[in-house]
C-alpha cells in the first residue's frame, strides 16, 4: 500500500491522537469518552496510510517518502 501522509502531517496526527487518548484515559468529564476517537489520527499517523485520502489521491509528504 502506498503511503500518503507525510512528515509534518503524521507528526500531528501522533500528537493530537495521543492527547485526545490521554483525556479518555485520564479525564472524568462525561464527554471524555469521545476521546478514544484520537485512535484514528493515532494509528493512521503511525502507519503513514489515510483512507480518507486515497480516493482524492493527496499525498502530503514528497514523492520519495509518501
Amino acid at each position: 500500500m502506498v503511503r500518503n501522509v507525510g512528515g509534518v502531517d503524521r507528526m500531528l496526527r501522533i500528537f493530537f491522537g495521543a492527547m485526545l487518548v490521554a483525556l479518555a484515559l485520564f479525564s472524568t468529564h462525561e464527554y471524555a469518552v469521545w476521546g478514544w476517537l484520537g485512535l484514528i489520527p493515532l494509528f493512521t499517523g503511525v502507519v503513514r496510510i489515510c483512507p480518507a485520502y486515497l480516493p482524492f489521491g493527496i499525498k502530503t509528504g514528497k514523492s520519495s517518502d509518501a
